[in-house]
């Protein structure tokens, strides 16, 4: 999700959509942007907050589970497997799935809910980490992925994408 230069037209059109409503929801793409610049900027990552929470000037992100750095750095290598493969989880014989199936599974529950902090601004949304297609192959959600883990660049360019005519 994080490669703009990589994506079918369909897809930037897709998760350009998809961005563009989420930043609707958090008070326009200027508060968005400014929301994945201060993620960015937090160390150690913001998910591993023992609190819970993520909060910052324009508004929060609360989850209703801790993340340990460890399943953060399993989640960081398995992102890399999942652009070359298109599947977070590794072939079943490969030394790291089981690892990486019990992260998912860790992780799969797990609630994110993005509130802006003046409510006239918007609603807010909700996601989860993960999209399940079927029990052999698993995908990080492009909403998960956009907000945590793309560079604000390639966020940018999507949010700003205008399909072909």
């Amino acid at each position: 999700m994080c490669d703009f230069n990589k994506m079918s037209e369909d897809e930037k059109s897709k998760y350009s959509q998809m961005l563009l409503e989420s930043a609707e929801k958090f008070g326009g793409i200027n508060f968005f942007l400014q929301l994945l610049e201060a993620i960015r900027e937090t160390k150690p990552h913001p998910l591993v907050a023992s609190n819970k929470i993520f909060d910052m000037e324009f508004g929060m992100i609360k989850w209703n589970k801790a993340i340990f750095p460890d399943k953060l750095v399993l989640l960081q290598r398995a992102r890399q497997n999942e652009s070359k493969q298109n599947n977070i989880l590794p072939a079943k014989g490969e030394k790291s799935y089981k690892k990486i199936l019990n992260t998912v599974r860790t992780l799969k529950p797990i609630v994110f809910r993005v509130s802006p902090t003046h409510r006239d601004s918007g609603s807010g949304f909700f996601f989860q980490a993960f999209d399940v297609i079927d029990e052999n192959k698993t995908k990080l959600n492009p909403l998960f992925d956009a907000i945590f883990f793309c560079s604000v660049d390639s966020v940018k360019k999507l949010l700003n994408y205008s399909p072909k005519a």
